[in-house]
């Protein structure tokens, strides 16, 4: 407990405050305001604006895709994705267990089946191995693709998702599913800013999906962008996101089932003053993560750090503590003295929407879940 109570007074240190310490909060110090105000000044507020253009261009190259679509959330943006993507109603999707509910969700979105394959330890993310392993068990490719023996399901896609930021080991998980007929979307919701062997994560699938939530490094409130390198795909993202209106000067026209997944032009011009900050968001939160490593290695507790060849964003930084009872006895202890602290998210398949989901044996999730806890991670 005493190594506990240090490391409440080192985060209440860190942060220069002995009030509340939230897990992440926005920061908000750049042209916010001003373009904000803009949006208003010219009544453009609403999904049509200048700051929408903005935001693609500006995503586009950060993560050095060829195409940027911004959409409401991130969670629309993985739909939006898969079905990019070809998968289809009864279709399964590969994707791990320890991830954030929408994941899965917009899979089941478009009503198709998760599959869960186990994390490796080093990122947390999914694993090439594990779903090497269950393809070798269970994959069998046909001329349409590949298809589960087991449930004799088409196995559509393959969503690996950049758990709080630390890549995955894209190039075997690419290498895998390439092999086997599975196109791969990145869930980089939690990832912008990370790289993996000096290129941004969510440029090596076919697409990749970020999100801008109001706890995320960069935030406009709500909203999300798939990013990609297949033109044709990021044109054919927009028009789906935007009601699949076909463009008239002045009839509504609409040839397909559409959404309205747009991202509002006032939430674009936040999310464009906040990108503005990026790198230095990033920096500021990698000499964070280099604090906290050195204060909690030196009191015998593990600072997960990014893997070899990556670059983290750091976005939420978490401790490994050395089981369950101590997880729990570090977030009752941390939160009875106003440091936020979570644990990582249950595993999806411990929830009643997915209970009945085939999995491998989530060695490595079920490890991580009891032992895995974040701490703040706000750009101080």
């Amino acid at each position: 407990m005493s190594n506990y109570q240090e490391a409440v007074s080192f985060i209440k240190e860190s942060f220069g405050t002995n009030d509340f310490i939230p897990l992440h909060v926005p920061h908000f110090g750049g042209n916010e305001k001003k373009y904000l105000a803009d949006t208003i000044d010219t009544t453009f507020v609403s999904s049509v604006g200048a700051y929408v253009d903005q935001f693609e261009a500006m995503m586009a190259s950060i993560t050095t895709t060829k195409k940027a679509v911004a959409v409401v959330n991130g969670t629309a943006g993985i739909q939006i994705a898969l079905k990019l993507s070809g998968v289809k109603s009864g279709d399964e999707v590969l994707t791990q267990a320890l991830t954030f509910v929408a994941t899965a969700n917009a899979i089941a979105y478009n009503n198709a089946h998760p599959v869960f394959i186990d994390v490796d330890l080093d990122t947390m993310g999914l694993s090439p191995k594990a779903v090497e392993a269950f393809l070798t068990e269970f994959g069998e490719l046909r001329s349409d693709g590949c298809y589960n023996k087991k449930s004799g399901r088409r196995i559509a896609a393959c969503v690996p998702m950049h758990t709080f930021g630390f890549p995955v080991h894209l190039d075997k998980l690419l290498e895998v599913c390439a092999q086997w007929n599975i196109p791969v979307i990145e869930d980089a919701a939690e990832s912008l800013g990370s790289e993996y062997k000096g290129r941004q994560t969510g440029s090596f699938g076919q697409s990749g999906v970020f999100s801008f939530n109001g706890n995320k490094i960069v935030t406009c409130g709500g909203g999300g962008a798939i990013v990609t390198n297949d033109i044709k795909l990021g044109e054919k993202g927009k028009y789906l996101t935007t009601t699949a209106k076909i463009p008239h000067p002045y009839e509504y026209v609409h040839d397909e089932l559409g959404y309205n997944y747009r991202m509002p032009n006032l939430n674009a011009a936040l999310a464009c003053a906040q990108l503005e900050q990026l790198d230095a968001f990033l920096q500021n939160k990698r000499v964070l993560a280099a604090e906290y490593k050195t204060f909690f290695e030196s009191k015998g507790i593990h600072f997960r750090t990014e893997t070899p060849d990556t670059k983290a964003n750091y976005w939420l930084m978490c401790v490994e503590l050395e089981n369950k009872s101590e997880r729990d006895l570090f977030l009752k202890y941390t939160n009875e003295s106003a440091v936020m602290t979570r644990p990582i998210w249950q595993l999806m398949f411990r929830l009643p929407m997915y209970r009945d989901c085939q999995k491998d044996s989530q060695e490595h999730a079920l490890f991580l879940e009891e032992r895995i806890v974040n701490i703040p991670s706000s750009v101080r």
